[in-house]
């Protein structure tokens, strides 16, 4: 693996900025750039705001700091680097403008990664020069906080660029998991919105309401699903009888290949979600806050930041 590179991190928001505190953290040198001003003039701060709420000292983030310069343009943040990974928007057009343009001045050593969580890596890159050093890094919200990182290889990516990416990851305190197709979702998002797919139809179908499903979820297989993963379960009860039920449940599942137009109609009429009052739920601005109060304790203290 190569010890204190340069990367490279093309956008400042959520996600970027998450990614490039982490690569530091690590003691990575990290230039980061955004096409907005905005984004660019606060990143520092925001990012001493991320450094401060996972326990970092004052002393400690000024060190983290001093390894992040932030670039006015493409051009200048990826001219020296050895990774690359860009954290735009979700439009295809965009990232594979994005893309054309780090090709152009990244060194042809460089390995480029696109933090997409749902597209296929294969269509964002597939108007690369070089296609063998390119694949995806699905990254998690908030990126410094959820330790997994899916590393997606395309038809073209290189072995060898797989592994050095995997094992930057490792080094930066991740968990990456190489996902071997390049299939859309990868296999986080897959296995999440098969989920939510059903927990929508329970509701869409009168069987219960939205804050059963979330409840039913919180207090059963949830509480395991930390440290018990879905295919250890079945071999802990038992194939014979994971078959026993899927024989007498799957049948019955919701299938359908489009998205519900229950969630349809929810958009439609302007129910956003915490955003904007309504969605499954109704939510007042302070239960929104203490959603996401409740899960920023509780990712601390599955990283030990928190002894309370």
């Amino acid at each position: 693996m190569r010890k204190n590179c340069q990367t490279a991190v093309i956008g400042a928001g959520l996600m970027g900025h998450g990614i490039a505190l982490t690569l530091a953290r690590a003691g990575q040198y990290v230039c980061l750039t955004d096409p907005n001003e905005d984004a660019r003039e606060s990143v520092s701060r925001r990012i001493s705001e991320s450094l401060r709420a996972l326990g970092e000292t004052d002393d400690r983030i000024a060190k983290i700091l001093k390894k992040i310069e932030v670039s006015n343009s493409i051009a200048a943040a990826v001219r020296n680097a050895e990774f690359v990974f860009e954290a735009a928007p979700e439009k295809l057009a965009l990232k594979q403008r994005i893309f054309a343009e780090i090709e152009e001045h990244a060194p042809e050593t460089c390995i480029l990664a696109s933090n997409t969580s749902v597209m296929p890596i294969s269509r964002i890159m597939s108007g690369l020069r070089l296609k063998t050093r390119a694949l995806g890094t699905h990254w998690w919200n908030p990126p410094h906080m959820i330790p997994l990182v899916e590393v997606v290889c395309t038809e073209w990516t290189d072995d060898e660029a797989a592994k050095e990416m995997i094992a930057l990851l490792d080094d930066a305190g991740k968990t990456p998991v190489r996902v071997q197709k390049d299939v859309p979702g990868f296999i986080g998002n897959r296995l999440q919105h098969a989920l939510w797919r059903e927990a929508v139809s329970l509701v869409e179908n009168g069987i219960c309401d939205a804050e059963a499903v979330d409840t039913v979820i919180k207090s059963s297989f949830g509480r395991r699903l930390a440290i018990l993963g879905p295919l250890e379960n079945a071999d802990l009860v038992g194939t014979d009888l994971t078959l026993d039920i899927h024989e007498n449940v799957l049948c019955d599942l919701e299938s359908r290949r489009a998205p519900s137009p229950y969630l349809a109609k929810l958009v439609a009429q302007g129910r956003l979600g915490m955003k904007s009052g309504q969605g499954f739920r109704s939510w007042t601005e302070d239960e929104a806050e203490a959603v996401r109060q409740r899960v920023a304790r509780h990712l601390k203290r599955l990283d030990g930041i928190l002894l309370d």
